[in-house]
This record gives C-alpha cells, structure tokens and sequence, in this order.
C-alpha cells in the first residue's frame, strides 16, 4: 500500500514538474513573440516615419516649385487669353466685311507695295512674258479688278493656290520682286497700331502688354 501510494506522489510530482516546464516553455515563447512583434512594430513605425519625412520634403519642393512658376504661368495663361480675344476679333472684323471693302483692302496693299518697289516688273521678263498672280480664297473675276485697277495695261498670268491662308491673299511677282497683299496683313497692321486700345476695350487696362504682360 505504502508502494503504491509513494507511486501516486511521483506521478503527481512529474506531472507538476512537466506543467511547470510547459509553463515556462510558453511564457518564453509568448514573451519571445511579443518581443518580435514589437520590434517589427517599432521597424514599421520608423520605415512610416521615413517616409512620411520624406513625401514631405517632396511636397514642400513640389509647392515652391509651382509657387515659383505660378506667376510665369499666370502671365502665359492671360497673354493666351489675350491673344485668343483678339484672334476672335479679327475674325469678327472680317466677317462684318462685305466683299467690296475685302476687296478696297487688296488693292490699297498692292498700291502701296508697289510704290516701294516702282521698278516692278520692268526689263525683267522676256518679250511677251507676263507676270505671275498667286491668289488665295479669290475669284478669278476678283482677282483680275484689283490687278487692272493697280497695275493697268499689264496683263498677269493669274494662278490660284491652295488656302494656306485664312482670309484672301494676292502675290504679285517677277523674276526679281515678290510683293504680297493679304487681308491677314491688313489686320495685322490694324492689330499693331490699336493692340493697347483693343487689349483695354477686351479685358481693361491691368491687362496691357507692357504693365502685366512683359
């Protein structure tokens, strides 16, 4: 009996031995992964930190770049807008043309070309030869009275282009002088002489070329 019962105490004793040793073996454990993930937590937060200090670095020189171009930009995007007013206001000045003063504004450009060049076309053709008209979105018919009110007497070989231009275009030339009159130029001229005053009527006097625009 005495054997049996001191069997009993030694089975007890090792199973209380074996539970304390799995104890410890699992709080080593759990401390051990507890102590790896608060390192992987700490690695996280740093690696975060990393990289928020760096986007913010890269937002902060993001910024002062478009601060520094905003003013260049600004000042593009207002001439833009200018010049596309005034693009839409030669093109409405056209359209209020009737074909009469198209016409008037041909013939005062090749009078005035031809009077810097008085020397046009004379001597420089063989006998019989005539001199070349290009002619651009105008009718033959069109064409013929303006040279014969400029140029009378002296019949040109009249040849139509393609519309590379967007309003009518008369080139006279030789075999020395090109002279060229176009609506386009009329407008541009018109544009260079009254640019500040439509500038002004359009978008006000802040907007002119030589305060904001420079």
């Amino acid at each position: 009996m005495e054997e049996l019962q001191s069997t009993e105490i030694l089975d007890r004793e090792i199973l209380e031995d074996a539970r304390k040793k799995a104890y410890r073996i699992l709080k080593t454990a759990d401390e051990t992964v507890k102590a790896k993930a608060a390192e992987r937590e700490a690695k996280a937060r740093a690696a975060l930190d990393e990289l928020n200090k760096k986007y913010a670095e890269q937002r902060k020189l993001a910024a002062q770049e478009i601060m520094a171009r905003l003013p260049m930009d600004k000042r593009r995007a207002r001439a833009e807008k200018i010049e596309s007013l005034i693009l839409s206001a030669t093109e409405a000045w056209y359209a209020g043309l009737d074909r009469r003063q198209v016409l008037s504004l041909l013939e005062n450009g090749l009078r005035r070309r031809l009077t810097e060049y008085g020397s046009f076309s004379k001597g420089s053709f063989a006998e019989g030869k005539k001199p070349r008209a290009f002619i651009c979105k105008l009718e033959r018919a069109e064409a013929e009275a303006v040279l014969q009110a400029v140029y009378p007497g002296q019949g040109c070989e009249i040849v139509e282009t393609p519309a590379a231009d967007p309003y009518p275009v008369i080139i006279l030339e030789d075999d020395f002088v090109r002279i060229t009159a176009s609506i386009h130029e009329a407008a541009d001229f018109f544009l260079q002489e009254k640019r500040a005053e439509l500038i002004a009527s359009l978008l006000g006097t802040q907007d002119l070329p030589g305060e904001s625009l420079c």
